[in-house]
């Protein structure tokens, strides 16, 4: 698998990092409740947070990616490209 290093500076940039420093803190809150024997329906319901927030921080990127680099392409050369990679992405997600 090739890594692309194409860089997209994100628009809202603090704000999304501001969420994965959230998130970060709830895993270590997780990580906390396993070592403590915590009940598990407790940690459930935390890691239950933790994938809908991360699914909010996806959604934001992908919104971006649309708004941006696929409206791009479109422009430039329909994007058919940029469309299949759009949804291959959503198709991941989706799983």
């Amino acid at each position: 698998m090739v890594l692309d290093t194409r860089r997209v500076e994100q628009p809202r940039k603090k704000a999304l990092m501001n969420r994965m420093r959230r998130i970060e803190g709830q895993m270590g809150g997780v990580l906390n409740m396993i070592e403590d024997d915590r009940y598990c329906v407790d940690i459930l319901t935390q890691i239950s947070a933790i994938k809908s927030a991360l699914d909010g921080v996806a959604i934001q990127i992908l919104t971006t990616h649309a708004n941006g680099c696929v409206r791009k392409a479109v422009q430039d050369d329909g994007g058919g490209e940029a469309i299949d990679e759009l949804m291959q992405v959503v198709r991941r997600m989706m799983r």
